[in-house]
């Protein structure tokens, strides 16, 4: 039986994860039930094991910086993109469900997509269940993740994710100088930095 007062510490400053071994569909499930409309835990599903993550302040600002400099090089350059946020993404009878930190289609929607072109994923902590498995289960074309200082797109192709120089659905975006605006001191700064790269880039 799980307590339905499953938030963890949200003023953390690092990553609290809790990992259940042996869970079954059922219990992820229902967890997703108790947790209602809440943004945390988050919660990952992959081959009977089940892990409960409540992201720190460190997390949520990276997420949410990352998010905006993308938001705004989309804007500044012209190209349609809806984001999705923490959109659950689940699969019953593969039997794997996560949450990414952002999540994006990119172009005009046509009708509601199934999955995400582009998932975004900000990990602080090591030990944590295999995201870009359940992301290959669940057929998302790609995952960029933000790690250490560092910018990396993963591909999804017939043997799993492979690192890419760039982006499929944004090529034109410059991981390097992505990196540098995460270095700035405040959000704002750093997307003064992305206009004034894109600004002084080559056309």
């Amino acid at each position: 039986m799980f307590d339905s007062k499953i938030g963890l510490n949200s003023h953390a400053v690092i990553d609290q994860c809790v990992r259940l071994h042996g869970a079954d569909w059922d219990d992820y499930e229902r967890l997703m039930t108790l947790r209602a409309e809440r943004a945390d835990p988050r919660l990952t599903y992959l081959d009977g094991e089940l892990e409960l993550m409540t992201p720190s302040i460190e997390h949520e600002g990276d997420k949410k910086r990352l998010g905006r400099l993308i938001e705004t090089y989309a804007d500044e350059t012209g190209i349609e993109l809806e984001g999705f946020g923490s959109w659950t993404l689940k699969s019953p009878d593969k039997r794997l469900g996560a949450e990414a930190d952002e999540c994006y289609v990119v172009g005009p929607l046509i009708q509601p997509p199934g999955v995400p072109d582009f998932a975004i994923e900000v990990v602080r902590t090591s030990g944590g269940l295999d995201k870009l498995a359940v992301y290959a289960g669940l057929g998302v074309p790609e995952v960029w993740i933000w790690r250490d200082g560092r910018l990396s797109v993963h591909r999804l192709d017939d043997t799993g994710y492979q690192e890419q120089e760039r982006s499929c659905f944004l090529p034109g975006l410059d991981l390097r100088l992505i990196e540098t605006c995460m270095t700035e001191p405040s959000q704002t700064q750093a997307l003064h930095t992305l206009r004034a790269g894109l600004r002084d880039r080559p056309r």
